[in-house]
């Protein structure tokens, strides 16, 4: 019994001693972290400003001086090619019926006076109707004429008989004249009197839109729609948004360079009109350009390229491509800002040079010192 109460007094002994050393060991330990100092490059989080940085290694990341050049002044957007609406003509029938035969169909180009359908239509036969009539009237308003001058030449009737018959014959003529203007008007021929109403095209064109099949009822002209759309397509527009932040480079007057993917032409326009209102949603102003298409290569509904380039070049800041990263959905460059500090800067490209510079619309002025390497930056910024 005495020898276990020995071997606990002598366990409890070794126990204290080592307390004093296992202590000491983890404030040193402590004291270790405390004192670590960051890797070189990484940012200190001492800046309350998010585009401010501050790096224990600035000398790793070199500087270039901004470059002021004259520069052509470019705006690529892309366009859509539409028929010019001044060109463009809606064709209607003016008389009602029934389409019995259709000739022409939407994509077709069609020539001047072309037959585009056929209507089955009462109104062309009322209208025949009615010519049938008045020249009855008409070619017995002659004979009743013929008969009055000789009688009056003769003595036989008074002067107010040969005035009354000549007034019923000026009466029949305009009667017959209103009623031949009448088919015509609704497409037919007095010579050849048929139910048969033919829609003609009123210019050569390509049909751009079709309202109209076979066998559909063609309602009078009060309460119709255009049943087809011809467009004039040797000169068509170019639609394109350009964005309110480059909208006062585009100036009506401006010649505008239109590409067209699997075309290696590229066809001059001419900038007609630019919208007074933007898009509520883009933010963007619609222009449009005039463009000559002599050999139908432009067709509706084509996706190009519009490219405005000022007449005079202008001076514009250049830095290396290398000097600017995108983040969040901008474009930045980063500036030194004194000390081992840095500053983010946001900026608007302009065009790319062929020599690996950067054009910058705004955001720099001359003598600014950017990062050359703003990628690399931004890694070490990150981590």
């Amino acid at each position: 019994m005495k020898d276990r109460i020995n071997q606990r007094k002598r366990a409890l002994a070794r126990a204290s001693a080592l307390f004093p050393l296992v202590l000491a060991l983890a404030l040193f330990t402590g004291c270790s972290k405390t004192k670590a100092e960051p890797a070189a490059g990484t940012v200190v989080e001492t800046n309350t400003d998010p585009n401010v940085f501050t790096m224990q290694s600035p000398g790793q990341f070199p500087l270039t001086t901004v470059e002021v050049r004259k520069v052509a002044d470019e705006i690529h957007v892309n366009g859509l090619i539409a028929p010019d609406v001044n060109r463009s003509i809606p064709v209607v029938s003016l008389g009602g019926g029934r389409v019995v035969e259709i000739k022409a169909k939407l994509g077709d180009y069609v020539q001047k006076g072309q037959v585009l359908l056929q209507i089955n239509s009462p109104d062309l036969s009322s209208a025949f109707a009615d010519y049938q009539k008045f020249k009855a009237d008409q070619q017995l308003a002659d004979k009743q004429l013929a008969r009055a001058k000789l009688l009056y030449d003769k003595g036989a009737i008074a002067l107010a008989d040969l005035e009354n018959a000549e007034d019923v014959h000026t009466k029949a003529t305009t009667d017959l004249n209103a009623a031949i203007q009448h088919v015509h008007v609704l497409g037919g021929d007095v010579n050849n009197p048929s139910p048969l109403l033919p829609l003609r095209a009123p210019i050569s064109g390509v049909i751009v839109d079709q309202q109209i099949t076979g066998g559909t009822g063609v309602r009078s002209l009060d309460n119709q729609q255009a049943l087809f759309t011809i467009a004039d397509l040797s000169t068509v527009w170019v639609l394109c948004d350009v964005y309110q932040d480059t909208l006062s480079r585009v100036h009506v007057g401006d010649i505008a360079e239109i590409n067209v993917t699997g075309y290696s032409e590229t066809l001059p326009g001419k900038v007609i009109n630019i919208s007074q209102v933007l898009d509520p949603t883009t933010r963007a102003a619609k222009v449009r350009i005039e463009l000559p298409n002599p050999h139908g290569i432009m067709r509706a509904g084509m996706f190009v390229t519009a490219t405005f380039r000022a007449s005079q070049p202008v001076e514009r800041i250049v830095v290396p491509a290398s000097a600017v990263v995108h983040l969040h959905d901008k474009d930045w460059v980063f500036l030194p800002a004194g000390e081992n500090q840095f500053r983010r800067v946001a900026v608007q490209l302009g065009s790319a040079e062929k020599d690996g510079q950067q054009q910058i619309i705004s955001g720099l002025k001359p003598g600014d010192r950017v990062v050359t390497n703003a990628l690399q930056f931004a890694t070490a910024a990150e981590e």
